[in-house]
């Protein structure tokens, strides 16, 4: 019951909200210890394999903006979108790596806790609609607009493999994969709950 509430709760938040928001905030770090606390530890699956066809991008949120636009909006500063709610000037900085640009095209948006990451730790179970949910999720701090090559070299890894660049967007960065997973009721494997312990300690 608690699975469908969040769900349908999250797409009602979704289709509701304005173009322009904040950028979601992640837990606390004495709130992110006992969500971590609180996480499953349990080895992941691929069975039935991922694809990413299985959680549909983007949405439409308001208007003609999709939620790519949407992110692109709310995480850059003076931007300015055409009729298509396409970002045709404005500024963005990366907080992976500190990578500024003026053209959005050259940013991608990062889904902070990778879809197959999700696949293999829990949303393989879920619905269809439920993995659409998540992919589009602008109300946990799970989608941000990063540098296209941050976003490359991260891939599908957790944090026991792949961090940030910018070392100062550690403790945030842990805080809002803690924040997601316990959420979305996601395992960790072992090796992650170490690496985010060890982490979420030096905050």
């Amino acid at each position: 019951m608690r699975s469908s509430l969040v769900f349908l709760s999250l797409g009602l938040l979704a289709a509701a909200a304005p173009l322009k928001r904040a950028l979601p905030t992640p837990v606390s770090v004495a709130t992110a210890k006992t969500y971590l606390s609180e996480l499953t530890v349990a080895a992941e699956s691929n069975v039935p394999a991922y694809s990413r066809d299985l959680f549909k991008t983007w949405d439409t949120i308001s208007g003609t903006c999709d939620t790519r636009e949407t992110v692109l909006k709310r995480d850059g500063t003076s931007v300015v979108t055409d009729s298509a709610c396409s970002a045709v000037s404005g500024h963005w900085s990366s907080p992976y790596d500190g990578v500024t640009t003026t053209d959005s095209s050259s940013f991608d948006i990062d889904h902070l806790v990778p879809l197959k990451e999700a696949w293999v730790s829990g949303a393989r179970s879920w619905t269809n609609a439920q993995r659409e949910s998540f992919a589009n999720d602008l109300t946990r701090p799970q989608l941000i607009a990063v540098s296209a090559s941050s976003n490359r070299s991260k891939g599908d890894s957790d944090p026991d493999s792949w961090m940030p660049p910018s070392s100062s967007y550690h403790c945030t960065y842990v805080r809002a994969w803690i924040t997601v997973k316990h959420f979305y009721g996601l395992t960790v494997d072992s090796a992650e709950k170490s690496a985010l312990t060890t982490f979420i300690n030096q905050c």
